[in-house]
């Protein structure tokens, strides 16, 4: 079954580079209108444009900083001005910060909570009543395999993910009798900025390297076309860690997380 999109609109944030702009051009692909939602104007207005003109979808474009006190009710605010009604959620926008935690930047880090934590759960908790009362919808959690073990050198990061996690398989026993898809989308090392943001060289985690951008979404929309709700994890080593990991014993997949990370 493939979801039917069309006459719809996707709320991607992050929407400004890597998962977050492949996240949006699929759903545009598919024929869904989209609203774009990050920091950076002039990447989403290229992106508005390009995905426009392509897909001859709508393409709304609406800078916001997410990590802001208040952002996720102003948001939900403007695209109720608009007239828009937002039938799936992509959480997208977050970030990671590779560093021992006491040498790790304080404001940074607890932006990083900020942005990965509590704007995606005011996100959800702003556009999901919508959803459940027109009986349809879907939200769209990025984790990450870091949700799978404690992860030292990214410690907080990886608290952040086991959070999503736990969060989006929670709320999606919760919503899916009530018609909405909820799942949370679990990546390892991707080729997109995050690397750079992170500081983290993800050649070390994987032997071959990174999936890419359209890997995981190719992932993601696998999961949704199939009704999968809950959480999925994209690539096939990626899924072997993740048993690993649950199998070993806390510290021995703490352990192996701090070599993967060194």
């Amino acid at each position: 079954m493939t979801l039917q999109l069309t006459g719809t609109t996707a709320l991607v944030t992050g929407a400004s580079s890597g998962l977050g702009t492949a996240y949006a051009t699929e759903f545009a692909r598919r024929g869904a209108d989209v609203v774009l939602v990050a920091r950076r104007e002039d990447r989403l207005r290229e992106l508005a444009d390009r995905l426009s003109s392509r897909y001859g979808v709508t393409a709304t474009v609406i800078p916001a900083d997410l990590a802001a006190a208040g952002a996720a009710a102003k948001l939900r605010a403007d695209v109720e001005a608009r007239g828009i009604h937002v039938h799936a959620l992509v959480n997208n926008a977050g970030f990671g910060l590779h560093d021992a935690f006491l040498e790790a930047d304080a404001e940074r880090t607890a932006e990083m909570i900020d942005l990965n934590v509590n704007a995606l759960v005011a996100l959800t908790r702003e556009f999901l009543p919508a959803m459940v009362a027109a009986g349809t919808g879907i939200v769209v959690n990025i984790a990450s395999t870091g949700a799978f073990s404690p992860c030292p050198t990214m410690a907080v990061y990886g608290a952040t993910k086991a959070f999503v996690l736990s969060f989006t398989e929670a709320l999606a026993y919760e919503v899916h009798p009530k018609g909405v898809q909820v799942l949370a989308v679990c990546p390892g090392a991707t080729a997109t900025e995050f690397r750079e943001v992170s500081g983290l060289h993800a050649e070390r985690m994987t032997p071959d390297g990174s999936q890419t951008p359209d890997q995981v979404i190719a992932t993601t929309f696998r999961a949704l076309d199939g009704g999968k709700v809950g959480s999925v994890t994209s690539g096939g080593r990626n899924k072997l860690l993740q048993g690993l990991t649950r199998l070993a014993p806390r510290r021995t997949a703490t352990a192996m997380a701090a070599r993967i990370l060194s």
